[in-house]
């Protein structure tokens, strides 16, 4: 069945074009390999990267000033070269054919970062209602779902709501992203969050204002821990 499927619809690496990609479905080695991955050393708390060869554990200035309520916070790769595309053709294209690939660089970065760890349920990043309708699908949902199956573990998308909207995080200051999400979830289940340990997902991570308000709302929930992961660091 996969090969007809490729015979009838072939795959193409969404980078460069090349025909029948092996290292992802849509993504070839070629691309893959000139993809900026976040790597040692960082923040051991939000995974900021730093430059220079630092042997202890780092806490980057922003942590050190103001505790984030996440665990720690992982991203896979930079939000730039193909995985920039494939996030920005899963969100605004409608790429859903692109997630399995998306997951798939989330659970290796799972594996490297947060090796032997587990958690009680996987949960996304809410959309607000208005904008999940105008989009057609949330795309961390999609994400944390596709991600859930790999590592055997439920995705919950009804623990967080957000309960307003709010404007488009890219073109903020870091202030005005913490004031843009501040108090804009609330948990949606203590019962089912108490005692819990969530693997909170989402598309992109840049200062982390979103993951954190998110972790803070799962946590006064009863969540006694949350980490995050995601496919790209802004």
């Amino acid at each position: 069945m996969k090969r007809l499927l490729d015979m009838l619809y072939p795959r193409q690496c969404i980078g460069c074009g090349a025909s029948s990609p092996e290292t992802f479905r849509y993504i070839c080695w070629d691309c893959w390999s000139d993809t900026s991955r976040v790597e040692a050393p960082f923040c051991k708390l939000c995974g900021d990267p730093v430059a220079g060869a630092i042997d202890h554990d780092f806490v980057c200035y922003a942590c050190s000033a103001a505790t984030p309520s996440f665990d720690a916070a992982r991203s896979a790769a930079r939000y730039d070269g193909v995985v920039g595309e494939a996030l920005r053709q899963l969100k605004y294209g409608h790429g859903i054919w692109l997630a399995p690939d998306m997951a798939d660089l989330l659970h290796t970065c799972i594996k490297a970062e947060y090796p032997g760890r587990t958690f009680d349920m996987v949960v996304p990043v809410p959309l607000h209602h208005v904008r999940r309708r105008e989009r057609g699908f949330n795309q961390s949902a999609v994400l944390a779902s596709e991600l859930a199956r790999r590592i055997g573990c439920p995705a919950m998308p009804g623990m967080l709501k957000r309960t307003r909207p709010t404007i488009s995080q890219t073109n903020l200051t870091a202030k005005e992203r913490l004031s843009n999400v501040n108090d804009a979830f609330q948990h949606e289940g203590r019962k089912r969050l108490a005692g819990r340990r969530i693997l909170l997902v989402d598309d992109v991570m840049t200062t982390g204002a979103t993951v954190n308000t998110c972790a803070k709302a799962l946590k006064k929930g009863g969540a006694v821990s949350v980490h995050v992961i995601t496919a790209a660091r802004g």
